[in-house]
């Protein structure tokens, strides 16, 4: 496969031609990815795609398709958008992926990315001993992470938190698009504030904002399209995650665990809460930092800070 002619040189294109050339494209640029990519092609080909109508979810079979005028047009100004503004495709298209389910994006909240997809398909295995019946998704943003382990259990009664009402109404919207609102609720509020008295959770998951001030300000543009609300977190990160250590074993059941993605300040972690006995987990899939403490764990060292 080669391209001959620039992106926008080019006025008759297989969906082939428009992917290279939009590639050729990106990588002319000083672009970071992360958003659902990690590469100049793969971030073509989900422009591209989406470009003609098509999803990015559904295989292909044949990438020789003629693209059309409108098509092309609505390509490269996604392409320019990419390149000159840094913006992520999500916040482009209006629509991403996570866990296997599609998810509408906007800068109401972050582009859905985590590992913690990975524990969804798997059931939570081996540390959960059966379907929970509440779950809590702390920080939930969008939704994607509370919403897929709606989804992919039968009966579990799911809570999004979040304190952005902007972050929450999407969320919403999410819900209603995989037909979950019999089972999902939203509460608005500062961490636990807003949650309904006496409830406890079998499983409390949190992707909360983890990034420290030095990271802050080395972040690269295109994370500065994404609500500063949701990454900012205090000057070693751990602003909102330690509040949620010292919270959360008030909403868990006895035998309940809580789940938190802390991202690149998981030394940090360590080296503030040396005594917290903390699992950090590993994917196959790809990604860190993000631990796992058992509330019966959490209980103990809140015990041996208090003495």
């Amino acid at each position: 496969m080669a391209s001959t002619q620039s992106l926008f040189e080019i006025d008759d294109c297989t969906l082939e031609q428009l992917i290279i050339a939009g590639s050729d494209y990106l990588q002319s640029y000083p672009l970071v990815y992360g958003h659902g990519t990690d590469n100049a092609m793969d971030e073509s080909a989900w422009i591209a795609i989406e470009a003609c109508d098509l999803s990015p979810a559904t295989p292909l079979d044949d990438y020789g398709i003629a693209v059309t005028t409108e098509q092309l047009q609505r390509a490269r100004k996604w392409y320019r958008a990419r390149a000159e503004k840094h913006t992520p495709v999500a916040y482009l298209t209006g629509r991403s992926w996570f866990a296997g389910l599609e998810f509408k994006v906007d800068v109401r909240a972050l582009v859905p990315r985590s590992p913690i997809a990975e524990l969804i398909l798997s059931d939570f295995q081996p540390w959960l001993a059966a379907e929970p019946n509440h779950i809590l998704d702390l920080c939930c943003g969008g939704g994607c992470i509370g919403i897929a382990a709606c989804v992919y259990t039968e009966n579990s009664k799911v809570t999004g938190c979040d304190i952005s009402d902007e972050a929450l109404s999407l969320a919403k919207e999410n819900a209603r698009l995989h037909n979950i609102q019999d089972r999902y609720e939203v509460y608005q509020g500062d961490l636990f504030d807003s949650l309904p008295a006496g409830r406890r959770y079998e499983l409390i998951l949190s992707n909360p904002p983890y990034v420290d001030a030095e990271d802050m300000q080395a972040l690269a543009g295109e994370f500065h399209h994404e609500p500063v609300l949701g990454l900012q977190a205090g000057e070693d990160g751990l602003d909102i995650v330690a509040r949620i250590l010292n919270e959360a074993g008030e909403y868990l059941t006895g035998n309940g665990i809580l789940i938190v993605e802390v991202g690149n300040s998981e030394e940090a972690v360590d080296q503030r809460f040396p005594s917290l006995p903390l699992v950090w987990l590993e994917f196959e899939n790809g990604g860190s930092g993000v631990f796992l403490v058992e509330a019966e764990g959490l209980q103990q060292w809140k015990n041996q800070r208090a003495d």
